[in-house]
This record gives structure tokens, sequence and C-alpha cells, in this order.
């Protein structure tokens, strides 16, 4: 019923996905969190709402040159209202892309199902089409952490993870990636996985302090007590990079030292002192954070779902808040989906 690949994400800036408490709770802009291991995540919703305004650009230029060729008065580009005068003398403001959807209505025109965001993810709630909304073609679950960069003296960069994030990748991605012996990822046992804590990766260089290898942290050493492994297989992008894995009491409290953190302010227009309500902190996962999630698609018609330009498997994305001060930009790659034929079909709900 459906085809499952996974999505992986590399952050190339901070990435704050979350929300901004009010001026009573100190202007605290937290990211959102797993309930358990207490890790940063990004919402299904996020990601299906980011993927959606990728796409939408590309039905609005094939309505815009569709309407172009049949002779239809196309307002300036620059115009990102169209106001339209109603019998009643009074003036509706719709957005230029609401109005081409009109005028091609008024035609019997409809865009390809490749390029239309609301085939793919369901009908916007916004929509004057919410009263029959369809079902997402493209399933979309949250976001996890998989393996956080940790400022770590001597190395400088050491990324940290723990059993129950390496178990959820083990679960998106099992099926599609093999080890060196030719192993399923999906195979290896919940019990080698435990195993793990305190194992570091090949690449990795430890401190010898009193004949034992240990990692120096803010919070203090930490000890590999199982060594170094070969780690290559958890890593998604191919690359084994310094690493070590943590048990899931820890990862919580080296995830909060990890966190890009940032006061900021807001000045006044005409004299430098801080606006009224001015002031706020932010907290945003680092750059060099990978992420992993799931996408399921529906194999009921036959369609091709590229959700890049030139049908590649990877693209820079802003994802989340925070743009204005450079926060957001990250690598999406996806994995057994981009470049196939699926059968999708659009189903009312």
């Amino acid at each position: 019923m459906y085809q499952k690949g996974y999505g992986i994400i590399d952050t190339l800036a901070p990435l704050h996905v979350g929300a901004t408490a009010g001026e009573e709770s100190g202007n605290l802009n937290l990211i959102f969190r797993d309930q358990f291991t207490r890790t940063g995540i990004i919402p299904g919703s996020s990601l299906r709402g980011r993927f959606r305004s990728e796409m939408r650009p590309k039905r609005q230029s094939w309505l815009e040159k569709t309407l172009a060729d049949r002779n239809i008065d196309i307002p300036e580009a620059s115009e990102r209202e169209i106001v339209e005068v109603l019998d009643n003398g009074k003036e509706n403001r719709i957005s230029r892309l609401n109005w081409l959807d009109k005028k091609a209505k008024e035609l019997n025109v409809e865009p390809p199902k490749e390029i239309d965001e609301n085939f793919w993810y369901g009908t916007s709630a916004d929509s004057e089409l919410s009263d029959s909304t369809t079902e997402a073609i493209v399933k979309f679950e949250y976001a996890s952490v998989l393996w956080i960069p940790v400022f770590c003296p001597g190395q400088p960069i050491v990324w940290v993870s723990s059993p129950k994030l390496l178990k959820r990748y083990q679960r998106i991605a099992g099926e599609f990636v093999t080890l060196k012996d030719g192993t399923k990822l999906k195979d290896i046992k919940p019990s080698f996985i435990e195993n793990l804590k305190y194992t570091g990766s090949q690449t990795v260089k430890t401190l010898p302090v009193e004949g034992k290898k240990k990692l120096f942290f803010n919070f203090g050493f930490l000890e590999l007590t199982k060594g170094k492994t070969d780690l290559s297989a958890w890593f998604p992008l191919g690359e084994e990079l310094p690493a070590v894995v943590v048990a899931d009491d820890e990862i919580s409290m080296i995830h909060d030292m990890a966190l890009y953190r940032q006061s900021r302010v807001r000045l006044k227009d005409d004299e430098k002192r801080v606006d009224a309500g001015g002031f706020f902190n932010t907290e945003a996962l680092p750059e060099g954070t990978i992420m992993v999630f799931p996408v399921a698609i529906r194999n009921t018609a036959t369609k091709s779902w590229q959700p890049f330009n030139n049908d590649t498997e990877s693209s820079e994305i802003y994802l989340g808040g925070l743009e204005s001060i450079g926060f957001g930009n990250c690598k999406i790659t996806l994995k057994n989906i981009a470049s196939k034929k699926i059968e999708q079909q659009e189903i009312k709900a």
C-alpha cells in the first residue's frame, strides 16, 4: 500500500523549529523536543509544509504560462494580491495563486499532478477546497536527531548519539542499509545496539588518562569502555565522523550542552536603547547535526514524486524559523524515493 523511504537532514546553519514564549516567560525561543530523549525534533507537519511551499511556485509558473498562452491578461509579477470588484461594488483581495486557480477553473485547465502540491500533500486547511479535503499522498513522520556535534577539546568536535536514537534510524532505514559483511541494518539485534554504549568510531581521537581512553566534555571525562569500532553503517551520508555513543539517560544533558544559544535585542529606531519587549533568547540545533525522518508514499496511481528540481535526490532547503538571523539552511537527501515511478492517486476524504 505504501512505498517507504527516508530523508536525511544535514544542518548547514543553526536550526530552530519551535515556539516563541511571551514576554512574561523571558522571550525564550525553545526548540521542539522528543518526549523521551529530550533531543530536538522537527514535526512531520513542518516538513510537509516546507515541501508544499517548495512545489507551489512550480504550479504557479505553469498556470501563468498556460493562461498567457490562452491570451489571458496576467497581472504584473509584482502584484502578489489581486483586487477584484464584486457585483455589489465591493473590492475583494485574493492571492495571486488563488486568482490563477480561479481563471484556470473557468477554462477547465488543470495543472499536471506532478507539480500540484494539493495532490501530493493534501488540500491545505485555508484553501477554498477545504470542504472537500484530500488525503496526502506523501506521508511524513517527525525528524529526529541521529548525531549531534558537541565541542570536545582536542577534536575539536565529536558527534554524539544514543541507543534509542540509533534504533529509530534502524527502524527507518534498516531495509535499505547494508553492512560490510552483507547483513541488513534491520537484522541487527537490539542487544547489539545497546552494547554500543561508550563505543567510539574509528576516527575519534581519545585522551590517554591513567591508561584509559577518554574524551573530555564540559561536564567532565567520558571513558570509552568498549573502545572503538566501525560505526560507518550508522552514518547515512557515508562519512564516518569522530563519534561516540552514550547512554539514553545521558544524551539529554549532552544535547543541551551542544545547542546553539544566543541572546538578542531589538533597538529603538531613533536611539541605541533596547525597545520594550525587544530582548529574547533563542536556542537551535547546531550546524552539522544529522537528522532522519521516514517518508511513505501511497502506491495507487502512476506518478512520480519529484520534490526537487532537476530530478535530484538532494537539495538545500530552509527549515524552521529565524531565517532573518541566518538560521535554517539545511541539505535534505531523500533515499529510495526520488527517482522512482510510483503509483499514486488522489483520494477524496
